[in-house]
């Protein structure tokens, strides 16, 4: 009896989000001053470079330094603990292996910033009128949008002995 391929093929679109992840950011860095700001859609949707040092929504952000290597550790955790799933996961499950490879995806891209600059690098500032989104990043958005999806597919799947 053979066993059925893994999901660690899906470690293309895990690398596909950190290289468009960093390249974001690199072109963020090279033409941004920090708080620099460019209107994309006037109202709307900014280019606007800040730094986190904290987690979501800049959460520990001000702790004093400790949380780099806090968040390091996590995200380095994090990242081996999908990895492992993905290798534990068939390869043709999409409703597990698309959410953990959003999900790894984004968090080695924040990883290396932490480790490279001590903070994650955001550029992406939604707003409407006085309201404002904390600004983000690609790797944000994998890990997001993984995130989202990995709550809907549990909540909404398919039931075990039903067809899809």
């Amino acid at each position: 009896m053979s066993k059925s391929p893994n999901a660690l093929v899906w470690l293309l679109l895990s690398a596909f989000i950190i290289i468009a992840d960093q390249t974001s950011k690199l072109a963020i860095l090279e033409r941004f001053q920090l708080h620099d700001t460019y209107a994309v859609i006037d109202g709307l949707l900014n280019l606007t470079l800040v730094y986190n040092e904290g987690a979501a929504f800049s959460f520990l952000s001000d702790a004093g330094g400790w949380q780099r290597w806090f968040f390091t550790i996590i995200a380095s955790v994090v990242s081996v603990l999908l990895v492992v799933w993905l290798a534990r996961t068939p390869r043709n499950d999409l409703r597990t292996a698309l959410p953990l490879a959003l999900i790894l995806g984004g968090a080695v891209g924040n990883l290396i910033d932490r480790i490279r600059f001590g903070h994650v690098v955001d550029f992406i500032d939604v707003h409407y009128g006085s309201w404002s989104f904390p600004a983000f990043n690609v790797a944000d958005s994998g890990v997001s949008v993984g995130a989202v999806l990995l709550i809907a597919f549990s909540f909404f799947g398919a039931r075990a002995g039903t067809r899809p």
